[in-house]
């Protein structure tokens, strides 16, 4: 369990806190590009670590992301025109470019300079595998964006899609590195049948709901690898990784004895919007081959509103199923997405981790949470994350596979782990 004082070290993220100041050194998916589709398309409201912000694409294809409050009477930036590289707020014409400067005044005298004078808070934005990535720290300190594999893979090779979740960042992020919580959450009730069939990894979860875990540190965060047992003199272990400060690598499903060096991988980005909400994104690439038409979603979608709030959620209980929870899964709700989802959410919008027991499966649990407010009470000591700015040490992959008794998972997954020079 921690403090309080500590929860709150690790949960808020506004203007100026410890952890929303250590989060802006790093670049943050912002919206998928999809959103700001063409030159001069209408804006949209973005909210980021508690900030308001509106973002839209100038005339030459430029994205900009600008304050929501117009700094001259505050009125919303979200209803501006769109407009010949600027957006104008459409209460007094003043016009605001991507980089923040004032470039059009009509309500003051022509010879007036206060144009000059006036700025609108800007961040640096790029738009990377589907992404629109923003920067929201301090200038001199710009880091490059992060080399993710999948953020550089051809558009059919990688897939990148939002959702809405209603709590906290955190525990949407514990949830992603907890791999002991797949033999149940994720259970389908027919897993338990000896006689069903089954791909390798429901036989292994399902044979050993108690993993063993081990922790090993890297430059970017740390890898999780969850060990269970597999056939005599072998073990099953997934890989995941936690990458700093709030990716996670999903392992890929092992299917058949076949050779995962081939095989797609997932991952997680959990982007705080407040301290209440967060951005989850469901990454998926396929770095070998193009995906068939009927995956291209890589088999991460759910039903959304136009505002990327699942339908599916805390209001109407996940449409709980209590008939399909005692016939056909463990939960009685559909979707992998939407169970972590109802288990994170039902915490609270903040969980209060004072009254929370940790167990030995809460290994990498606790040691996010440890590297997390370690990195944040350094920054307002001067110390600088370094993975901010080493973007390269992002290019890692997940893995699952089924290696001899006694060889570690980092060793005999070497080979999967790092993705092949293209």
């Amino acid at each position: 369990m921690l403090s309080q004082s500590d929860n709150e070290l690790l949960t808020k993220v506004g203007p100026g806190t410890p952890m929303g100041e250590l989060l802006r050194r790093f670049w943050i998916p912002g919206l998928l590009e999809e959103e700001v589709p063409t030159p001069d398309c209408p804006p949209v409201r973005l909210r980021l670590l508690g900030e308001d912000l509106v973002a839209y694409r100038d005339t030459d294809g430029r994205v900009g992301i600008l304050d929501n409050y117009c700094p001259h009477r505050r009125a919303s930036l979200f209803f501006g025109r769109n407009e010949e590289g600027g957006l104008r707020c459409v209460y007094h014409g003043w016009k605001f470019d991507a980089d923040g400067s004032c470039v059009d005044m009509p309500s003051e005298p022509a010879e007036s300079n206060f144009r000059d004078k006036v700025r609108v808070t800007a961040y640096p934005a790029v738009a990377r595998g589907g992404i629109v990535w923003l920067y929201m720290g301090p200038p001199d300190l710009q880091p490059e964006p992060p080399a993710f594999e999948w953020s550089l893979l051809p558009e059919g090779q990688r897939v990148a899609i939002k959702r809405l979740e209603e709590c906290n960042w955190a525990q949407a992020v514990e949830g992603g590195i907890d791999s002991s919580h797949i033999s149940f959450l994720h259970r389908n009730l027919a897993d338990l049948n000896p006689d069903a069939p089954k791909t390798l990894h429901q036989k292994y979860a399902a044979g050993d709901r108690s993993p063993s875990f081990t922790i090993k540190p890297t430059d970017y965060g740390f890898m999780v690898g969850a060990r269970r047992n597999a056939e005599e003199g072998h073990q099953y272990w997934r890989v995941t990784q936690f990458l700093t400060p709030f990716y996670t690598m999903i392992p890929p499903v092992l299917v058949r004895d076949t050779d995962s060096r081939n095989m797609g991988y997932g991952g997680h980005a959990w982007v705080p919007i407040d301290d209440d909400n967060t951005w989850t994104w469901n990454l998926s690439a396929s770095p070998h081959r193009p995906y068939e038409e009927s995956r291209r979603g890589g088999g991460l979608e759910e039903a959304l509103d136009a505002k990327y709030r699942p339908l599916r959620n805390i209001d109407n209980d996940y449409e709980l199923d209590r008939e399909m929870q005692r016939s056909v899964n463990y939960t009685g709700i559909v979707g992998i997405n939407t169970q972590d989802r109802a288990v994170q959410e039902s915490m609270g919008r903040v969980v209060d981790r004072t009254a929370e027991h940790l167990g030995t499966t809460d290994a990498a649990v606790i040691a996010f949470r440890r590297r997390l407010m370690r990195m944040a009470l350094a920054l307002q000591e001067g110390i600088e994350p370094a993975e901010a700015s080493h973007g390269d040490w992002y290019r890692v992959r997940s893995a699952s596979a089924v290696l001899p008794t006694g060889v570690p998972f980092d060793v005999g997954a070497a080979a999967l782990l790092t993705p092949s020079s293209r």
